[in-house]
């Protein structure tokens, strides 16, 4: 039967097998499995020889831009987005191929979404930090049709991701320091700052525009002190738990495909498959404690 994992260093932490599990389970699908497996750089080319039989992996750091390296080497096919942001957070065996992606971008997007973003309006964006995270959030922007992206990072000098980034997508982009950012012009923010970081910044929230839409994408059971101040301006606010889902739905979806293509799993997959595992998935991230 299929099976998958997560791979990465520290993974202990990674509540992708709870997600993959209680989609399982809500669809029925017996004797699918879904592991964690500790992995560096240094690792990754023979963990991925060694696991040959699993259809897929997630990806997380410090992984996210050696698959990509080791996707050129083994010449591999990278999903646009994820060549555009120089990260993939998901590998599949497909029967013609390796394919590497990044839902990390449709995460995003739908958590944005949650958070009633009106990209209509947005004349701008702002992403605070500059990691592979950052460059997701880019390309979410960018693909709803922002024409300016506004990073705002600690040291711009490092800035290369972003750059590279949106220079890929063919969008503009300016670099400033996270002490710059003024949530009073910002409509639409995606904080990638790791932890708890972003919460330095929540003092600086006293007013933002009417309707706009934050995500604060690091993981947090509950709301963090950013998005509480968020919405206490009158903003609306998304969770990072809501991003994980997100890409969670559209990397469990590319293993359900490679498995029917495979003959490893019986078709039809199910018309609604994104949204029962979308329930299932919120269900479980709703019950950590």
């Amino acid at each position: 039967m299929p099976s998958a994992a997560v791979l990465g260093r520290p993974v202990a932490h990674s509540l992708s097998p709870a997600l993959h599990a209680a989609a399982y389970r809500a669809l029925g699908w017996d004797g699918w499995s879904y592991d964690r497996i500790e992995a560096g750089e240094a690792e990754l080319a023979g963990v991925l020889e060694r696991e040959r039989s699993r259809i897929g992996f997630s990806l997380t750091m410090p992984l996210k831009a050696e698959v990509l390296r080791l996707a050129a080497a083994r010449g591999w096919r990278a999903e646009r987005t994820a060549a555009r942001t120089g990260a993939g957070n998901t590998l599949v065996r497909f029967p013609d191929g390796v394919l590497i992606a990044n839902t990390d971008v449709a995460g995003i997007d739908a958590a944005l979404g949650l958070a009633g973003a009106d990209w209509d309006t947005a004349a701008f964006a702002d992403v605070l930090g500059g990691g592979a995270t950052a460059a997701s959030a880019l390309a979410a922007c960018a693909g709803r049709g922002v024409g300016l992206l506004r990073a705002f990072v600690r040291e711009p000098a490092r800035a290369s991701a972003v750059r590279a980034a949106a220079e890929g997508m063919g969008v503009e982009v300016e670099v400033h320091r996270l002490q710059e950012w003024n949530p009073a012009e910002s409509r639409i923010v995606v904080s990638t700052l790791p932890g708890d970081a972003a919460d330095a910044y929540a003092g600086a929230v006293r007013e933002v525009p009417a309707g706009a839409a934050l995500l604060n994408a690091a993981y947090s059971h509950g709301p963090s002190a950013l998005a509480a101040a968020w919405e206490r301006a009158g903003g609306r606010a998304a969770r990072g738990e809501q991003m994980l889902v997100g890409q969670a739905v559209e990397q469990f979806a590319l293993f359900a495909r490679a498995a029917v293509d495979a003959g490893q799993h019986p078709v039809p997959l199910p018309a609604d498959l994104r949204e029962r595992v979308a329930a299932a998935m919120t269900d479980t991230i709703r019950a950590q404690p």
